[in-house]
């Protein structure tokens, strides 16, 4: 059984794929072995060994300019810009019903 390309295979087919090889290996004269539940996989005599630090350390890059102008960047104050400044003299309001409609428009002097 295959899936389509460029399409994870959904779990039922994966079910299948593995039923299926399973029954190939067993109708080639495999055998399956039933293992007790907590029983290890590893060998009790060979001691388990993780390679933690044994690997040499990775120079790193100087990123303290790049860092430096980051920096000067973020702590710079925004410029000062002048608030738009309050029209002077009269200016044109719309007035609006309870429903939100508009009902006429009304100058006001400021």
């Amino acid at each position: 059984m295959s899936h389509p390309p460029g399409k994870p295979p959904s779990k039922d087919q994966l079910r299948a794929e593995l039923r299926k090889a399973v029954a190939d290996y067993v109708d080639k004269g495999g055998e399956i072995e039933k293992v007790p539940s907590g029983v290890s996989g590893r060998d009790e005599h060979t001691p388990y060994h993780r390679p933690l630090f044994e690997t040499p350390k990775s120079s790193r890059t100087a990123v303290d300019e790049a860092i430096a102008s980051i920096e000067s960047r973020r702590r710079k104050k925004p410029e000062h810009r002048p608030r738009n400044r309050p029209r002077k003299g009269p200016r044109e309001k719309i007035l609006y019903d309870d429903f939100g409609e508009p009902v006429r428009k009304v100058w006001i002097e400021e």
